[in-house]
């Protein structure tokens, strides 16, 4: 998932979004975003720029942890394939 894609379902719950809100959510900030995720624990790795990369300064855990799911990456295994891998909430 983009970081894009989780400013469009924030923006379609809170009715409001953004970078602040996209931030917040996946830094769990507290009971004010727990209804978006069940579990309070989100995946972050799997949360990556519009470009298919996880955040530079968590790079290596990010795909290490992508790699270790089986998550389709680019030939030289730095970004995610977007194409095949991206996700959207009403998939099952």
């Amino acid at each position: 998932m983009t970081y894009g894609l989780v400013a469009e379902i924030v923006a379609e719950t809170l009715h409001r979004g953004g970078p602040r809100q996209v931030g917040a959510v996946l830094a769990g900030s507290g009971d004010r975003y727990a209804h978006l995720a069940s579990d309070g624990d989100l995946p972050w790795w799997r949360v990556v720029n519009a470009a298919g990369s996880p955040p530079a300064h968590h790079l290596t855990e990010a795909l290490d942890a992508l790699r270790a799911e089986g998550c389709p990456l680019s030939r030289d295994g730095r970004r995610v394939d977007l194409r095949r891998a991206v996700w959207f909430p009403d998939q099952t």
